[in-house]
């Protein structure tokens, strides 16, 4: 779990930072070294109530351990604790996040984007939709049902009406009900979801645009989980089309805590019409005295915000460059394939029933039953076996109908259906497949076993 390198690594950044500051008067804060180890020691154990989140038998939540680089370049720079609020708070942090956000923007196309880090997509989302509600007071926000659900609650904390699209079997939104929508004349914006988190289905972002140009309304694209694999080479036709028209839209929001490599929480929003700066614009003599430049505090409704995650993504920038066909992208195509090849793998299993084919690299699967009940059981049960065997899974509920439409045998009796569901977004997963594969099976046989058994 921990790499001496990165411990020596961190000594050394920590050396060269001290060295910028060596014209000061000597001072060095006190502090009780004994208490604070014997504190230390004990939130240290506290910790191992937690799942392994950093191994590639962790494959449930969409929860991955930043890079080294990240972590360090995070730590160092909490020496200095900046503020990327104004610029005399984070001064050389502020910079730093400036040229990501140049650096993400050309990532979809866009040369000079208005944007910012958050505290994460919820905070993203909330600026985008802040946005769309103030170029279209009082009118609705679309998105899908299988969207986070903060768009619904965000769009009640802004007092912006909110209606849930229908998906389809696949996971993506009903183009025929959002057009019904549209034709009321009172949807300001429609969110499209570039991997929802569920099912990790890509919206058909396209004819989304198409349909929003023609009833003069906003697409916000929330790529907030899937946002970096437009630099994957191995994504299906229908998925690469809504990544290569990301460009288009009015609005993105990524996180770089998912697949950018980043410690929570930081994430990304992006306008591609700077002019909406106008919105954020505010009088404050305490913040901005200090430099006629561009302040991030003047560009987000966040204020205080750690530069710490601006140092952290520039490194880790700096060393994988978003570009298709680096080191990134080949990691993000490690995740695309292994979802393929346990989605096949369950296919081929007599336990389990795999669903929509992923698009990304999250895999839903029920467990074979003959009605919706025992197969809600029976996954429940599977997630708590696995565990026990250091496998650790995710639960998702989802409609019987949409569940059926693979398992058409199975007797709708219950609405919803209890599956499994598992992010391989860790570069190691396609080579711990086997294991998994195993461990999934033994629980299967056991569950198989013991039914019997009571029978």
């Amino acid at each position: 779990m921990i790499n001496p390198a990165e411990l020596e690594l961190l000594r050394s950044t920590l050396a060269t930072l001290a060295e910028g500051y060596e014209d000061l008067p000597s001072f060095t804060p006190d502090f009780d070294k004994e208490a604070a180890a014997e504190v230390l020691q004990r939130v240290a154990k506290r910790m191992h109530d937690n799942y392994p989140y950093y191994h590639p038998q962790y494959a449930g939540q969409m929860l991955k351990p930043p890079h080294a680089i990240a972590r360090i370049a995070y730590a160092m720079s909490l020496w200095v604790n900046p503020n990327n609020h104004a610029l005399d708070g984070g001064r050389a942090s502020s910079a730093l996040e400036k040229e990501c956000i140049v650096d993400l923007g050309r990532m979809y196309g866009w040369e000079s984007p208005l944007g910012h880090l958050t505290g994460g997509g919820t905070m993203a989302n909330l600026e985008a939709l802040w946005v769309a509600g103030r170029l279209h007071p009082g009118k609705k926000i679309l998105a899908s049902q299988q969207a986070h659900y903060t768009h619904s609650r965000i769009s009640d904390v802004l007092g912006i009406p909110f209606s849930a699209i229908d998906v389809s079997t696949d996971g993506r939104m009903e183009l025929a009900a959002i057009e019904a929508e549209l034709k009321t004349g009172d949807v300001g914006t429609i969110v499209a979801t570039i991997g929802n988190t569920g099912l990790g289905a890509v919206d058909k972002l396209p004819e989304i645009l198409e349909l929003a140009t023609r009833y003069g309304a906003r697409v916000h694209a929330d790529a907030a989980y899937g946002g970096y694999f437009g630099l994957a080479t191995e994504l299906g036709e229908i998925t690469r089309s809504a990544y290569e028209n990301l460009r288009q839209v009015d609005s993105i929001v990524v996180d770089p805590h998912k697949h950018g490599l980043q410690p929570y929480g930081c994430g990304c929003v992006l306008f591609r019409n700077a002019d909406v700066g106008r919105f954020y614009k505010h009088d404050s003599p305490f913040t901005y005295f200090s430099s006629a430049e561009l302040h991030l505090g003047e560009i987000s409704l966040e204020c205080s915000r750690p530069g710490a995650s601006a140092v952290a993504l520039w490194a880790t920038q700096q060393l994988f460059p978003l570009e298709q066909g680096g080191q990134l992208s080949q990691w993000l195509d490690s995740g695309l394939l292994a979802a393929r090849a346990l989605w096949q793998r369950l296919k081929d299993s007599e336990h389990y029933r795999p669903l929509m084919p992923p698009e990304l690299d999250i895999v839903v699967y029920a467990v074979n039953a003959t009605d919706a009940l025992e197969a809600s059981s029976r996954a429940r049960r599977v997630f708590e076996l696995a565990a026990k065997k250091n496998l650790h899974l995710a639960m998702i509920e989802l409609p019987v109908d949409l569940v059926r439409t693979y398992l058409p045998e199975l007797e709708a009796s219950s609405d919803t259906v209890t599956c499994l569901r598992s992010v391989l977004m860790k570069p190691e997963h396609i080579e711990w497949l086997e294991p998994i594969g195993e461990i999934l099976d033994d629980c299967a046989r056991e569950l198989t076993s013991a039914a019997r058994e009571s029978g």
